[in-house]
């Protein structure tokens, strides 16, 4: 909608009693790659940067972007995930973190117990990267136990994936939709996030709030939100660089307790929803001020 809201401002003609409206945009996702889709967004793109008063991005090639595009103020937006209630991971859930097996996960996986489990969830669609985690996949089969990769979340790839899955042999489970993601989370000894692209990915939020460790690739705003710690980065659609990452968190347990402590640690500093709040209530202030001090003092 914001291409549209700037559109409607070209048009406003402001005057001393009714000035022109401030404009403060969040930009959320990396602009579609070639294509028609590509050219029409760039020329949005470019309408926004050259007429918002502020341009707010989750991620720090987002702001590059659109102050190459001509943007005036560019600044970060916060992207906080709903946080979790204290009761919403069960006892044996929590009991179950050092193993990586839970009763919850079981459900889902239908694994042996003994089994760990590698978990990633997200919208079954090309950004996140999926084509390429099930490649990984297919080099862990050495390892004993074998690990079980769970896919959670729906898409217009899923026939797709479950199709290459099947190619390769895997023994992957496909877990839809799920509401008890917090969980499963706290249950898996691996979580993957192995997307293409991705800004201040909630579910990231999620992981690290839940103290798993992680394996991620360094694409967008994963690496601000992870630091250099609290997770493995590896390099976007690099299955080989991706199957090593999970492979060395799975053999190795003291890898695995420092990422859990680093996840926690860098749960800490993650924004809240307040935080968000009052984010973007201090920005349309800080680019409405000289108006108003111009108005009250002529």
């Amino acid at each position: 909608m914001a291409p549209f809201a700037a559109i409607a401002l070209a048009f406003v003609r402001p005057d001393v009693y009714h000035p022109r409206p401030a404009l403060v945009v969040t930009v959320h996702n990396a602009p579609a790659s070639g294509g028609v889709a590509g050219a029409i967004y760039r020329v949005l793109e470019l309408i926004v940067a050259r007429t918002a008063d502020s341009v707010l991005c989750v991620s720090p090639d987002l702001e590059e972007r659109m102050r190459a595009a001509g943007a005036a103020l560019v600044g970060r937006a916060l992207v906080p995930a709903d946080a979790v209630p204290a009761d919403a991971v069960s006892a044996e859930t929590s009991h179950a973190i050092a193993s990586g097996g839970s009763a919850e996960t079981r459900a889902v996986s239908g694994a042996d117990p003994d089994r760990p489990t590698v978990l990633a969830v997200g919208r079954l669609a090309a950004q996140k990267g999926f084509g390429t985690l099930l490649e990984a996949a297919a080099s862990w089969r050495d390892l004993r136990p074998q690990p079980l990769l769970v896919i959670v979340g729906d898409g217009p790839l899923e026939a797709e994936l479950k199709s290459l899955a099947t190619r390769l042999g895997l023994d992957v489970r496909f877990a839809g939709h799920r509401d008890d993601v917090p969980a499963l989370l706290a249950a898996a000894a691996v979580f993957v996030l192995p997307s293409a692209w991705e800004g201040q990915p909630l579910i990231l939020q999620e992981a690290l709030r839940a103290g798993v460790p992680i394996v991620a690739t360094r694409v967008g705003g994963t690496p601000e939100l992870t630091g250099q710690d609290a997770a493995l980065l590896v390099p976007a659609a690099d299955a080989g660089r991706l199957a090593d990452a999970v492979r060395a968190v799975l053999a190795d347990p003291a890898m695995a307790a420092r990422l859990r402590q680093a996840a926690a640690k860098r749960a800490d500093a993650l924004p809240s929803q307040d935080d968000a709040v009052t984010a973007a209530l201090a920005e349309y202030d800080l680019v409405t001020r000289p108006r108003r001090s111009h108005r009250h003092h002529p």
